[in-house]
């Protein structure tokens, strides 16, 4: 897309005229058309999709949509199509790389080089991304999304509903973890097995206390008692 070099107002084809020879090659050409025009059509105004038939590399620009380069069909093809016109074994598909519009906008762009039955090059398609409208959105994103780092570490609050179920199930699991059930558990186990509640905000829902008291086969005081 760098550096293009304009063809000249000269047999310049206009945009409704096909550059580029006819011949056994033109069935590929227009199909690549039909799918720059989709490519363009879905991401418009942001992504320049450019096809170059490379049968004519001083007139190779035979579709492009979303016109952000500024260029004009009937310009001449960029170093990319020239090398693969140049060698047959240049790869097929260049992407994501850097690039570059004229007015300085930064670009991310992918090369796609489309080869005839002989296996030589007759075509390219080209996605020139504006990254630079996207730019203020992702740091919007950031800010949207950022926390503060004080408290980072530690929520202040949960917000899924502690109930009755998912309190069984949760000391069921730490149980498990002590290799007991809740009632089979030693008085030291049980009791950081409440603390853990206890810091997970657990106890913040009403009649969490006299659950886990059942639960674990103690009173609802000694339950409090452990938390201390």
């Amino acid at each position: 897309m760098d550096h293009v070099a304009d063809a000249g107002e000269q047999d310049r084809p206009t945009a409704s005229e096909p550059c580029g020879p006819a011949g056994p090659d033109e069935h590929f050409i227009r199909e690549a058309e039909k799918i720059a025009v989709a490519l363009g059509r879905m991401f418009p105004g942001l992504c320049e999709v450019v096809l170059h038939d490379l049968r004519d590399p001083q007139h190779a620009i035979r579709r492009i949509e979303n016109n952000i380069s500024g260029r004009q069909v009937g310009d001449s093809a960029t170093e990319l199509g020239l090398a693969r016109v140049a060698d047959p074994q240049y790869p097929s598909v260049i992407q994501n790389y850097p690039n570059r519009f004229p007015d300085g906008r930064p670009a991310k762009s992918t090369s796609i080089g489309i080869k005839n039955e002989a296996g030589e090059y007759i075509a390219a398609l080209c996605l020139n991304l504006d990254v630079s409208v996207l730019s203020p959105v992702t740091l919007a994103l950031t800010n949207l999304v950022a926390t503060d780092t004080e408290h980072r570490d530690q929520p202040l609050e949960s917000l899924r509903d502690r109930n009755a179920r998912e309190l069984r199930q949760v000391v069921e699991a730490l149980s498990a973890e002590r290799a007991g059930t809740p009632r089979s558990l030693s008085r030291p186990d049980k009791k950081a097995l409440v603390r853990r509640l206890h810091s997970d905000g657990y106890f913040d829902s009403r009649d969490a206390a006299q659950t886990i008291a059942d639960l674990l086969g103690v009173s609802r005081a000694t339950v409090y008692n452990y938390t201390k």
